[in-house]
């Protein structure tokens, strides 16, 4: 099935950034709005405590999770939000560089934020994520 997603680069605007900016996508398809993935294992403990990258992976892993049971994949993201608990930009960018690698090059217009603090006990990163996926009811 071909994808839904178009990624939209700019001539006009730098190349430095490591993402598309911006996205569409067409008005048939199904869009899938993730809640923000967390760094949980499956018993609910923080996975991979003080360790940016370490959660941001994990993050990434519980995404797929939750996009593969929406029938959707990381090819179908048209958007991220990357949430960081830190001020410091290393951190940030420790966890953001997991998340490109994951995607690859279907690099998804993203916002890369540092919080004071997030849900769960131990929680560093979090990940959200929108999604569109041809709609096949149609």
């Amino acid at each position: 099935m071909p994808q839904a997603v178009t990624l939209i680069r700019s001539a006009a605007l730098s190349d430095v950034a490591e993402y598309a900016y911006a996205a569409t996508a067409p008005a048939d398809s199904r869009l899938i709005f993730l809640a923000g993935a967390c760094p949980l294992n499956a018993d609910g403990t923080t996975a991979a405590i003080g360790d940016y990258a370490g959660q941001a992976a994990k993050a990434v892993e519980n995404m797929r999770i939750a996009l593969d049971e929406a029938g959707a994949s990381l090819e179908d993201v048209i958007s991220t939000r990357v949430l960081v608990a830190s001020t410091v930009q290393a951190d940030l960018v420790a966890a953001w560089e997991v998340v490109r690698d994951a995607f690859g090059a279907h690099d998804v217009p993203s916002t890369l934020l540092g919080v004071t603090v997030l849900g769960y006990d131990d929680q560093l990163v979090e990940i959200e994520a929108v999604a569109a996926v041809r709609d096949t009811q149609n």
